[in-house]
């Protein structure tokens, strides 16, 4: 299958390049400068010139593709819509997958599925209508499928890199929110990739979320990264204040206390996945 992919040199977009390839599939990426073509080119994609605010460019390379991958990250939810917009008329019937979160559904109270309302922290308020305007594609013949992906983890880790091991490095200890006893939905980059891929064959209208069902409390989380970053066991309780103080409005994310289950997309898509101790993996140095 050709299919059409933003984000392709970003965090969750090499791993996701790598493996649409590997399952047999040809990819065009976006990209936005020569770097991100080098990038995108290197994993064996065709690189297509252009940004996410490029409309008529996701407009013309979601039509010369069967499926669309849309992985990056606008600026504002009104900008968000108008690039999924443009892929979804130009992509048709073929599948378009779009990229939500799990954060949007806040507390979960225990574990929790795709049915769960939504109560969404400000830092992720924005997706709520754009998710549901890409779905109502289902209705008009289209073909839209939301991955919501948890706290990535594994690679880069990005942003427990950001927020936690740098910051953590630098002060001596590993932060974490309150008691740190909420838990964090995680899901292994590669077995992210995975489920992208495996969502191209999915039904119409349908949402997955992207965790590993594995939920660790921050704390532990904070303790691993501890170990990881060479300062073993240096973790510090900060308020929710002095959070939103150092890392901004996505404290009140990472403050979230979730727990997932991968259930329907291991039933629905044979999606089953491999990383299940996300502890030993952000211990790893």
């Amino acid at each position: 299958m050709k299919v059409f992919l933003t984000g392709g040199s970003g965090y969750i977009g090499k791993a996701t390049i790598s493996a649409l390839i590997r399952h047999g599939h040809t990819v065009e990426s976006l990209a936005r400068n020569e770097r991100a073509a080098d990038t995108v080119s290197a994993l064996g994609a065709v690189p297509v010139f252009g940004g996410l605010g490029d409309l008529a460019v996701l407009n013309a390379a979601a039509t010369r593709a069967e499926a669309v991958v849309h992985l990056a990250q606008a600026d504002t939810g009104q900008a968000d819509l108008e690039a999924a917009t443009a892929m979804l008329d130009g992509i048709g019937t073929g599948t378009y997958v779009h990229t939500g979160g799990t954060w949007v559904y806040g507390n979960t109270d225990g574990m929790a599925d795709e049915t769960a309302a939504w109560n969404p922290p400000p830092v992720v308020a924005w997706r709520q209508p754009v998710e549901q305007a890409v779905l109502r594609r289902a209705e008009q013949g289209g073909r839209p499928v939301v991955v919501q992906p948890g706290l990535l983890y594994g690679g880069e880790n990005r942003l427990i890199d950001l927020f936690y091991t740098a910051p953590g490095k630098e002060a001596g200890a590993i932060p974490y929110i309150g008691d740190g006893a909420n838990r964090w939905a995680l899901v292994h980059i590669d077995d992210l990739a995975e489920l992208y891929v495996a969502a191209l064959k999915a039904k119409p209208g349908s949402v997955y979320v992207g965790v590993a069902g594995v939920n660790p409390t921050a704390k532990d989380v904070a303790l691993a990264v501890s170990r990881s970053a060479g300062i073993d066991g240096k973790v510090e309780s900060i308020s929710l204040a002095q959070a939103r103080e150092r890392m901004g409005v996505v404290a009140d994310a990472f403050a979230l206390d979730q727990q997932m289950t991968p259930a329907k997309a291991r039933t629905e898509l044979g999606w089953t996945p491999a990383h299940t101790d996300p502890l030993t993996v952000l211990a790893r140095r």
